[in-house]
């Protein structure tokens, strides 16, 4: 008896070829750092692509923000003068500047051409006279240049402030726009439908960068892999039709096509849970993707599927 016993599942093992469910697994990863604020979603749901999974609370953003808009406000003031110039108010103190200008000029002018026929007449001395033609030269210099304050008030200022200014604004809604997009990473969102696995952190855990939040597998992605020697391995053909039975659903047949062969590069990638084959073996895994997806939709991951050896 204890022969028959121990000889049984040998033989059962020998003619059968162990191999597990896989499914294309997808990781959600934080952006930026944060603490968990909210988790909408368990492990084991059924989530679609844009389905919000989780908040993060981030108070850096908000401050940075307000400085954004700040440098929003003060670039655009900028801008906005260097393209209408003065205002109503200034150009107003600029003419009656000029006008008292103009009138220590005229005073300057007569003035000057008073002393000139005195000058040659010798009734003043030379002196005189240069104290005189320098106020004049000073009155018309000052007025030349109110004029020319005007006359730029007027026309806006200088194409090349123009050009900073309107950089400077630029630059400052760049800013604003990266608060912004960062902002939006608060909101940690799924990005294909996929079921959830595992759930990595809790709520007020501290989230870093390129740290995974979520992983689920991908709907539709069911296959089945198994663990086959080289010495059996010219009795599988890609594209070839094969019968796969799962036995945890009393032994449910699910048919599916052979879509590739690859050799297995490191032993923990071996899906046979009792292999029997010669060490000097190379060994290669047979992916199977069933014909039917929906038939393959609630078979859970890493169970046990077996195929019949031929």
């Amino acid at each position: 008896m204890l022969a028959l016993v121990s000889c049984r599942p040998k033989n059962n093992m020998d003619s059968l070829i162990q191999g597990k469910v896989e499914r294309d697994e997808l990781a959600v990863v934080g952006k930026i750092a944060g603490r968990i604020s909210k988790i909408y979603v368990n492990e084991g749901d059924l989530v679609k692509k844009g389905d919000t999974l989780a908040v993060l609370d981030i108070p850096e953003v908000e401050a940075k923000k307000a400085q954004a808009q700040g440098a929003v406000k003060s670039a655009d003031a900028q801008y906005a003068m260097s393209v209408h110039g003065a205002t109503a108010n200034q150009l107003k103190q600029l003419n009656a500047k000029k006008s008292a200008l103009k009138e220590q000029y005229e005073f300057a002018k007569k003035s000057l051409k008073r002393i000139e026929a005195m000058v040659v007449d010798s009734l003043v001395p030379q002196q005189q006279y240069d104290e005189v033609f320098a106020k004049y030269q000073g009155a018309l210099a000052q007025y030349t240049a109110v004029e020319a304050e005007i006359a730029d008030v007027k026309n806006g200022v200088r194409m090349e402030q123009q050009t900073m200014a309107l950089g400077q604004k630029d630059r400052a809604l760049g800013a604003l726009q990266e608060v912004k997009t960062a902002e939006k990473e608060r909101y940690v969102i799924a990005p294909q439908d996929m079921v959830l696995e595992t759930i990595t952190l809790k709520v007020g855990e501290l989230a870093l960068p390129g740290y995974t939040l979520f992983t689920g597998s991908l709907n539709n992605t069911t296959y089945f892999r198994f663990t086959v020697p080289e010495s059996e391995l010219s009795k599988y053909k890609k594209g070839e039709e094969i019968e796969v039975t799962v036995p945890y659903l009393k032994d449910k047949k699910v048919s599916g096509v052979i879509r590739n062969i690859k050799q297995i590069g490191a032993y923990a990638n071996i899906a046979t849970a009792y292999p029997d084959y010669n060490m000097q073996d190379a060994l290669y895994e047979i992916s199977v993707a069933p014909k039917q997806a929906t038939e393959a939709a609630e078979i859970l991951t890493k169970s046990t599927v077996i195929i019949t050896k031929r």
